[in-house]
């Protein structure tokens, strides 16, 4: 039985500020162009079924970067939509909406948690059966990428709210006992050499 390997993109200027990014398309900053070419090496040597990502273009890039080869665009990976809370913070957030949290109540004009983790189901039960003849990975975003974490492991959306992932990280979902579990969570490649290990965690 093969992997499922979470990727998420690097650094954006707006991920760098923790302002929340779902459907505005932004770039990856020079840091995250470098994160992203540090997975490169991380990843070399694995053999994939298929490689899925967001249709966004710090996913995309970020797969470039790493050396993936993409197979598919799939709208499911998109990350979950903010609504009005585009382009916020959560602490900006909280001046209006003291007690928002996301994982419970969702984006105003955007997505429910329900909503996130219907779409992030249909990845799993697509991409669930290609396990059966190796790894699968799929580059995306924080929130959703932590949905499909917690529903891999049988958790509702609301879980995905434990589950931290900062950009350029891996994640691998996997089996044990016949069981899905995760066998490592929010691993960032290891630094360049004579390059500064990246301290600062990113939205």
């Amino acid at each position: 039985m093969g992997e499922l390997l979470l990727i998420r993109h690097g650094e954006t200027t707006w991920s760098a500020t923790r302002r929340h990014t779902s459907y505005t398309d932004l770039e990856l900053t020079p840091d995250g162009e470098r994160q992203a070419r540090t997975l490169a090496a991380f990843l070399a040597g694995r053999r994939f079924v298929t490689v899925l990502a967001s249709p966004r273009s710090r996913a995309l890039r970020t797969a470039q970067l790493a050396g993936l080869t993409v197979d598919a665009v799939d709208e499911d990976l998109s990350e979950w939509n903010y609504g009005e809370y585009e382009g916020r913070t959560t602490v900006d957030i909280h001046e209006d909406q003291p007690h928002w949290n996301i994982w419970t109540d969702g984006c105003p004009g955007g997505e429910s948690p329900a909503q996130v983790g219907a779409r992030l189901d249909r990845v799993l039960t697509r991409v669930t059966p290609l396990l059966d003849r190796g790894t699968v990975a799929l580059v995306g975003h924080a929130h959703s990428l932590r949905v499909l974490g917690a529903r891999w492991i049988g958790l509702p959306p609301s879980a995905g709210g434990l589950l931290r992932l900062d950009t350029a990280t891996v994640s691998v979902l996997g089996h044990e006992h016949g069981r899905q579990v995760i066998l490592r969570w929010n691993q960032p490649a290891p630094p360049a050499p004579g390059t500064a290990a990246d301290s600062v965690a990113r939205h």
